[in-house]
């Protein structure tokens, strides 16, 4: 990623940039905010109206098409946020996911990716570390190696995690949790509604939560995936793979499991590492997070 590009980046009153570590629900709640903002229109394309402006490899007129925009912004990160220009003027949605679901569904991502994904990431001028290999084909060890290695072969998982979570009662700032849009879609969209002030007609919200379900946007992926799916083995079929959570459960051990909890909580502290686990926040900590999941 290039966070320099956010420094050129001209803030209005009324953006919104969607923030998450890669995995975790970006594209869902780019077309949820979408829906929002064009109150349910079906033409609307993610893929088109909401770049990830620090990508390396995006194309050299990104900028100049979000400048050309005139309805209300829409923008992706995966940065941390101390590596993003911060700006009052912006609405900020960072969305979380329980790291092991996010890897699991990374996983899926890494080895679906075609030869074009590989060149562009290795090949596009600014590139930092070594060259991002095929993974693994065991699902266990690419785990076990991201969690130790501090999400390697990609960026921090935590300290992304702990950035944004470090700004969570900042007015312009809403957390959202993976799990929390799964069990209440329309609860949480409701409540994303009213922190973008989105006033929204009684008689949209039908279509909103038909565009934003998970059957539709697998039924329309080239519309909804980054590059339409063009980086893929598959297509857009591919990144719009399962879209649910504990795939894990069946193939991690209680010590691996285990062992992915104690460095949560050694690197978020107990309220942000029991967040991160389950979903709206649990006084107690991990171990309540996980009585209240069981």
């Amino acid at each position: 990623m290039d966070s320099t590009i956010w420094n050129r980046f001209a803030f209005r009153d009324d953006d919104v940039i969607v923030a998450t570590y890669a995995k975790s629900g970006t594209t869902w709640t780019q077309q949820i905010v979408a829906q929002l903002v064009f109150a349910g229109d079906p033409a609307v394309t993610v893929n088109d109206i909401s770049p990830w402006l620090d990508l390396r490899i995006m194309p050299p007129d990104t900028m100049d098409k979000l400048e050309a925009q005139t309805h209300r912004r829409i923008v992706k990160t995966h940065l941390p946020l101390d590596a993003l220009t911060f700006s009052p003027r912006a609405k900020y949605l960072y969305v979380a996911r329980d790291g092991r679901d996010v890897a699991w569904s990374l996983y899926n991502h890494h080895a679906g990716a075609n030869d074009l994904w590989y060149q562009l990431l290795n090949e596009t001028p600014g590139r930092v570390g070594p060259p991002i290999e095929r993974p693994d084909p065991d699902i266990r060890r690419y785990f076990n190696h991201w969690v130790e290695n501090d999400g390697a072969p990609f960026w921090s998982f935590f300290e992304n995690v702990a950035t944004w979570w470090a700004a969570r009662d900042l007015p312009n700032v809403r957390l959202v949790h993976f799990a929390d849009l799964k069990a209440d879609p329309e609860g949480e969209m409701r409540e994303i509604a009213a922190f973008l002030g989105c006033e929204i007609p009684e008689d949209r919200w039908p279509a909103i939560l038909e565009h934003t379900s998970f059957d539709y946007m697998k039924a329309h992926a080239t519309e909804v995936a980054p590059l339409g799916g063009a980086i893929f083995e598959h297509g857009a079929q591919t990144f719009m793979n399962k879209g649910v959570n504990g795939r894990w459960r069946e193939v991690l051990s209680a010590e691996e499991s285990a062992a992915y909890e104690a460095k949560a909580l050694a690197e978020l502290g107990p309220d942000c590492a029991a967040w991160l686990a389950n979903g709206r926040l649990v006084k107690g900590g991990l171990a309540a997070a996980r009585t209240r999941a069981a």
